[in-house]
């Protein structure tokens, strides 16, 4: 990964528009400057400008640009990023108007994602969606990137020397990149396949960016992985397995965070990681429920799901980070541990694009607090989707018995001279290897 040898002063442009609300505008700006923060460069200033008629050739009017460079000059920023995605031609016209580099968002959230990825198959998924970006941006701006030296924000990851190749060798490139994706996918279905042979339900954590889905992981699982307050921490999948209050086994995965204008190429570039979720037995919707506008940030994840086809799963949600709140709006029964049925909610059922969210699950990760009676949550609609049955185990039958009190509910063991007659609630997986 090549970055620049000095750090970069950034100007950061908001743009209120006839698609975009001035709150949704403000709320964008603000999560614009915590993702430049996250990518290393210095915030010198922002800017909410408002357009009302688009320039084809440089987004905003020329009046605008004038006295946004004026700002620039002052300031000694090298670095423009606006909140929306531009044009090649755009950018490019803006970059000559400044003299100075100008990114937009989508090449701010794949240069995020190049400095967290750590695993070979995410370090290609990001090299891929970033050749991917790359590509459209060769035509007409060929001979300004060839006079770039060093990375920066919004170079790391292909590098200097890739982004002077030509057409045909960007292509090769993807190429190249997409056949040895290819190879780790046939890896992981190879991994997916042992895994049914041992059908334990997954439980994985979705959510927001920044929502605390690796600090819950760590707290389920006694884990260690990564949490920090910044976006996209964590963009490697983690799996562990964990004991449910009954005993059962599951296994619990942590997966990337979403965010509101989640760029196409990582989407199409992280598909694999996202067929994963796609064999969930529940989906964990972590929300950050200390931000004022959370419900916001619950739309767009459920939009996010929806695209990527896995609003079908049954969801938990939970509103984490209780702990930052003064007064918290707990349910009296989920805080005294009652054995009452969890809220399972699917976000396109009764509730709609909000995921019927007037009845969640309060807790802090941070504290530990309400996690108890989110594993009682999962055990329970675990339990919703059991079959019950009765199996004959001759002796020794030991072995069979204990695996299942790990992979059901077992009822009721009668023990006689030839073996012991038991019944059990089992997944529909373990009732056909039985069977």
């Amino acid at each position: 990964m090549i970055r620049s040898q000095k750090q970069e002063t950034a100007y950061l442009i908001g743009l209120i528009t006839s698609f975009q609300r001035k709150e949704t505008a403000l709320e964008s700006l603000d999560e614009l400057n915590a993702l430049a923060q996250t990518s290393g460069v210095i915030i010198a200033a922002s800017q909410m400008v408002e357009v009302r008629q688009i320039s084809a050739a440089t987004f905003i009017g020329k009046g605008k640009i004038e006295e946004i460079g004026e700002k620039l000059k002052l300031l000694g920023c090298d670095l423009v990023i606006f909140d929306v995605n531009l044009a090649p031609s755009q950018n490019k016209a803006l970059e000559e108007a400044w003299g100075i580099h100008v990114i937009d968002r989508t090449s701010l959230i794949l240069d995020i994602f190049a400095l967290h990825a750590k695993s070979k198959e995410g370090k290609l998924q990001v090299e891929l969606a970033q050749y991917q970006y790359l590509y459209p941006r060769l035509v007409g701006a060929w001979t300004h990137l060839s006079k770039q030296r060093g990375g920066g924000v919004g170079l790391r990851g292909p590098g200097e020397t890739q982004l002077e190749v030509d057409r045909r060798r960007v292509r090769e490139r993807i190429t190249h990149i997409k056949n040895d994706l290819k190879k780790v996918e046939r890896s992981r279905e190879i991994h997916r396949k042992k895994r049914a042979t041992l059908p334990i339900p997954t439980i994985t954590l979705v959510g927001y960016t920044n929502a605390g889905k690796s600090t819950l992981f760590n707290k389920l699982t006694e884990a260690n992985v990564l949490a920090e307050d910044k976006l996209f921490a964590t963009l490697d999948p983690k799996t562990k397995r964990i004991s449910l209050p009954s005993g059962r086994k599951v296994l619990v995965s942590d997966t990337v965070g979403f965010i509101r204008n989640l760029p196409h190429q990582l989407v199409e570039a992280f598909k694999s990681t996202f067929e994963e979720v796609r064999q969930s037995a529940i989906l964990l919707h972590v929300v950050d429920g200390s931000r004022p506008h959370y419900k916001d940030q619950i739309k767009v994840v459920n939009q996010v799901l929806e695209e990527l086809k896995l609003n079908h799963l049954p969801m938990i949600t939970v509103r984490n980070k209780m702990d930052r709140i003064e007064k918290i709006p707990l349910n009296p029964p989920f805080l005294k541990g009652e054995n009452n049925s969890p809220r399972i909610t699917s976000p396109f059922k009764k509730g709609g694009a909000e995921g019927d969210f007037n009845n969640p699950l309060f807790l802090s990760a941070l504290t530990g607090v309400g996690v108890p009676q989110l594993l009682q949550a999962i055990d329970t609609t675990l339990q919703e989707n059991l079959k019950t049955t009765e199996l004959f185990l001759p002796h020794p039958y030991g072995a069979k018995l204990s695996q299942l009190y790990t992979h059901g509910h077992v009822h009721k063991v009668k023990n006689t001279t030839k073996g012991a007659y038991v019944t059990v609630a089992l997944p529909e997986k373990w009732l056909n290897k039985l069977g």
